[in-house]
């Protein structure tokens, strides 16, 4: 298996794409699981970045799996990911077949690479309920006054991922018994990670983003919103979806939006790397490129 990781606007799906050609054209044919949070949602083409145009080379089509695999709006996480990557594995192996898992969501990755199966955290609605009371700085300091074996792995980027993450943690502490079920074993596999210098990843974040607002981001994103999806929803998404639905609901001036997403996709590189570099530290061989 082939690991492909890196940073938004890496260049991850174009290398996994040619890769898994090259692969075809050796007569090993290679499929591409992808690794990100946001692509498993139908309708969010343009602000997650699909191209799935580029998943075709020379008239040849590339299989990928985990892409539009759940209504916008539905619940969806890491668990339920793990789930799908252990099926998806399954059905390449099956076909004898050269599994690719590409990707920049690190939470999903280390899922898929694990060698436990992760644990269903049921909702607490009580805590819930409770948490919604407190301030985003309060929530901040209950969260570090919550450590858990999950509070290093915990995306706190959201008010609602932060509560999530404090009642992960709040489970694990009262659980800590729990112990989670062994998962097929994983072929060898080998990872690649790229990291181009931090002035070309930022003029291509830049560059893309001026695209994607170009070619109907925004009314992507009002599609969503007529399709009922809540705004609500759309924010906690973050990045792309948080924004342009701001600026959409006249929260924001086209202007301010356009420089605060920049601002926080070139801020959400940097926390990737940040996630890839603890993933080596935990053990994770990267072949940087």
């Amino acid at each position: 298996m082939l690991v492909i990781l890196g940073p938004t606007a890496s260049g991850k799906t174009h290398l996994a794409v040619q890769m898994a050609h090259q692969l075809r054209n050796e007569g090993k044919p290679a499929e591409i699981i992808s690794a990100d949070s946001r692509q498993v949602y139908r309708g969010m083409d343009i602000g997650t970045g699909k191209d799935l145009a580029e998943y075709t080379v020379d008239g040849q089509p590339i299989p990928y799996h985990l892409i539009d695999i759940v209504e916008a709006g539905d619940e969806y996480n890491v668990f339920r990911y793990q789930q799908d990557f252990d099926r998806a594995m399954q059905a390449i192996r099956d076909r004898n077949a050269v599994p690719i898992l590409c990707g920049g969501s690190g939470l999903y990755i280390e899922a898929a690479l694990r060698p436990d199966a992760m644990l269903a955290i049921p909702p607490n609605d009580a805590l819930r309920a409770e948490l919604e009371t407190l301030s985003d700085a309060q929530l901040r300091n209950r969260f570090e006054q919550t450590p858990s074996t999950y509070s290093d792995k915990a995306d706190t980027s959201t008010r609602k991922r932060l509560i999530r993450a404090i009642e992960i943690g709040t489970y694990l502490n009262a659980h800590p018994n729990a112990s989670p079920a062994r998962r097929p074993p994983l072929p060898p596999y080998h990872t690649i990670g790229l990291d181009p210098p931090v002035a070309v990843r930022r003029e291509r974040i830049s560059r893309r983003l001026r695209s994607r607002l170009q070619y109907g981001l925004i009314d992507e994103v009002e599609r969503l919103l007529s399709q009922g999806i809540s705004a609500d929803k759309l924010i906690y998404y973050g990045l792309e979806y948080k924004f342009v639905t701001q600026y959409v609901l006249g929260q924001l001036t086209y202007p301010k939006m356009v420089v605060q997403l920049e601002t926080a996709i070139h801020q959400f590189a940097k926390r990737q790397m940040t996630y890839f570099r603890k993933m080596e530290r935990d053990g994770l061989v990267i072949d940087w490129q």
